[in-house]
């Protein structure tokens, strides 16, 4: 069982070269088949440039844009700082275990928000509903009271009417 992590890593280290150069491929292939195809197609049948004549001044060197550049070297670029030589030092899976590690912490710390988020909403959602059947309490205690001023109102109203039938028997006139 000791042999399976070290066949692990150089068969996922194939498997990175194939899709890279499969990657590659995919970018650059319709290109150069285009390009050529149309250098087929034009020294078959097409017509021949003949060679340009410019009056372009030579190109500059890159001692005379940045002099201070050429003392730099790119070998050299990073060799003193540990954080860097230790990132590079490390192997493709100990990067990917650390992305997935990087990853896990997100997602955690995503879902204890949304927890956080969903209690919150509960808190809220619990709080309308009892306002909401407060309100729905008071609504039917003044429809109760509207309900019973109303009889009272008719009451009134035959009662009244009563008064003056009998005021109007007596010989009231009225207005």
């Amino acid at each position: 069982m000791s042999g399976g992590p070290r066949r692990s890593g150089p068969c996922l280290r194939f498997c990175l070269v194939v899709f890279a150069v499969a990657s590659a491929l995919f970018v650059s292939g319709p290109a150069l088949y285009w390009k050529f195809k149309k250098g087929l197609h034009l020294g078959k049948n097409g017509p021949s440039c003949s060679p340009c004549t410019c009056d372009c001044p030579p190109p500059l060197s890159l001692i005379k844009i940045a002099p201070g550049l050429v003392n730099l070297s790119v070998t050299d670029c990073g060799k003193n700082d540990p954080d860097l030589n230790k990132e590079m030092g490390k192997q493709f899976i100990d990067l990917l275990t650390e992305e997935l590690k990087l990853q896990e912490a997100v997602a955690e710390e995503h879902t204890h928000h949304m927890n956080i988020t969903l209690v919150e909403a509960r808190k809220l959602g619990s709080q309308y509903q009892r306002e909401a059947e407060k309100c729905n309490a008071a609504t039917e205690i003044c429809e109760g009271a509207r309900e019973r001023a109303e009889a009272l109102l008719l009451k009134e109203k035959k009662i009244t009417s009563l008064w003056e039938r009998r005021a109007r028997q007596l010989g009231w006139e009225g207005e």
